[in-house]
């Protein structure tokens, strides 16, 4: 790896920041400190943008010289203020007009939904694509205007750049017959599959959902602790044999086959699910959320279902320590998911200026310098491709993951279909390590034929949504229906038991006090 980057330090000053935004809250407004721009002529009118973003998911700046990234392109890149800083003075350098971002985060999906529920007032937040497709369903979403999507402004670096996979992504998926991308943009994107240990799992063990239930592994690898991911872990296990089927892969509907089967909700699959989780409960080390990536650094345990982005943080801290692991998506398939931008009724209403602020946002982080500002920072990787003739984002894959001129055990990697959108096309292939293959760069940004077997899980009506959560508490809670029956007639015999001993207990007293 050309980049060698200690983000221990980083995040600590992210977890600072939400601390900042927390206290803030209790005031009359939340706001980042750190983020103010100096408005020296305080009789202009600021426009105020409340933004909510996951938790460590922004650039921060503060970058130390040595890790300027130099492309080759000629292109210097080096985070030194913080990115909602940044915004603030572009903004008023490119609009003439000054804007104050109220910046603060989230830890889950599931927060953010309870905060806007319980009345937290945001203009633009970054939820991932079930809970986009919830708030487009609730009709709580403000489309983005038809000027965002002008590709002849030269400022609009969102429609300019956006990779063609992922912007054929967001228009073929609908909410009420309305697309994606009428109400949201995208910002990270990724996969999902097994951090492991090669040297103690091999890479066909770990490319299959069935290592989470792997009783050779009893106690050695971690799922996540949320429904969705867990749900579609499952699946995987158990309609293997047929998404794995010949017949199933090479049908012409294969596509839409899959996405169907992983979004199968029937009330025996659902069934079907509960009894697959339960058995892996008995196996996994801990259903996790975070803390996955230090059991996984640390040896605790061999593998991990993991997130992309999170998979290459983890993979570039035990790196650190020299100790390799790798990264293996289940031959299954893979949940294929997104992290997007949307602004909401409740915050931007009809307010246009404040709109135009939001998508300039938007249009900012999307600009090229300032995705691999992100990307870099973060470790997920970004939706952005760039525009015609801006090559800087494919430079900086090659300058994170090229093979060196005298390097030898390389391969070919190629990236077109999320560059051009054309797989083969010659102009998007880079020579890696051959390493890398199975390592940070496959990742960050799969192969295609990762892609190809990769299902989008769609949002859930209501009366599916009360059926999954429901199996979910019975798996990390206790199904009381799964206990046997010989179970039940022993306790009633103990229960029996004991209420007849304490009557003869009562009866003997009343005895000998009688006598």
């Amino acid at each position: 790896m050309k980049k060698s980057v200690s983000r221990i330090l980083r995040m600590m000053i992210a977890v600072l920041l939400c601390v900042v935004c927390v206290v803030s809250a209790l005031g009359d407004t939340v706001t980042a400190g750190v983020y103010d721009t100096d408005m020296s002529d305080s009789s202009d009118e600021v426009i105020t943008l409340r933004v909510c973003n996951w938790e460590e998911y922004i650039d921060l700046g503060d970058w130390d010289e040595e890790e300027l990234i130099d492309l080759d392109n000629g292109t210097e890149i080096l985070g030194i203020n913080s990115m909602v800083e940044d915004f603030e003075k572009w903004y008023y350098e490119t609009y003439g007009v000054k804007v104050k971002v109220e910046y603060s985060c989230f830890g889950t999906n599931e927060d953010l939904y309870n905060m806007l529920t319980l009345g937290d007032v945001y203009d633009l937040v970054c939820p991932s694509e079930y809970l986009i497709m919830k708030l487009m369903a609730e009709e709580k979403l403000v489309p983005y205007s038809e000027e965002f999507f002008n590709e002849e402004n030269e400022l609009n670096y969102y429609t300019r750049g956006v990779s063609p996979f992922i912007q054929e992504s967001f228009e073929n998926n609908e909410i009420n017959g309305e697309a994606w991308s009428k109400y949201a943009a995208g910002y990270m994107w990724g996969v999902t599959g097994i951090v492991y240990n090669p040297e103690e799992i091999t890479e066909e063990e770990a490319s299959t959902w069935a290592i989470l239930n792997n009783r050779k592994y009893n106690r050695r690898v971690t799922i996540k602790d949320n429904v969705r991911d867990s749900y579609f872990a499952a699946l995987g296990i158990m309609k293997a044999d047929e998404l794995t089927a010949p017949d199933f892969i090479n049908a012409e509907n294969y596509y839409d086959r899959l996405a169907e089967e992983m979004n199968d909700v029937s009330p025996e699959t659902i069934e079907a699910v509960q009894d697959i989780l339960q058995d892996m409960q008995q196996n996994v080390y801990s259903f996790e959320t975070d803390s996955g990536k230090a059991d996984m650094v640390s040896g605790k345990v061999l593998a991990n279902y993991q997130w992309s982005g999170d998979a290459v943080y983890t993979m570039d801290q035990a790196e650190e320590d020299d100790f390799i692991l790798k990264f293996a998506v289940p031959e299954e398939c893979t949940n294929l998911y997104f992290d997007g931008w949307v602004m909401l009724k409740s915050g931007i209403g009809e307010d246009t200026a404040k709109q135009h602020a939001a998508e300039a946002f938007v249009n900012f982080l999307s600009r090229p310098d300032n995705a691999v500002r992100n990307m870099y920072y973060i470790g997920y990787t970004s939706v952005i491709a760039g525009a015609a003739g801006d090559d800087t984002i494919f430079e900086y894959v090659n300058w994170c993951y090229g093979a060196e001129d005298d390097e030898e055990n390389v391969e070919d990697y190629r990236l077109g279909y999320f560059f051009s959108g054309d797989a083969e096309d010659e102009d998007y292939i880079i020579t890696v390590p051959s390493e890398q293959i199975s390592r940070q760069l496959y990742a960050q940004y799969p192969t295609e034929d990762v892609i190809n077997r990769s299902a989008i899980m769609q949002y859930f009506d209501d009366a599916s949504n009360q059926a999954i959560n429901q199996m979910w508490i019975n798996v990390r809670c206790y199904n009381m229906k799964d206990v046997p029956v010989g179970v039940w007639i022993f306790c009633m015999i103990v229960i029996v038991a004991m209420i007849l001993l304490v009557v003869l207990r009562v009866m003997a007293k009343r005895a000998y006090k009688k006598w």
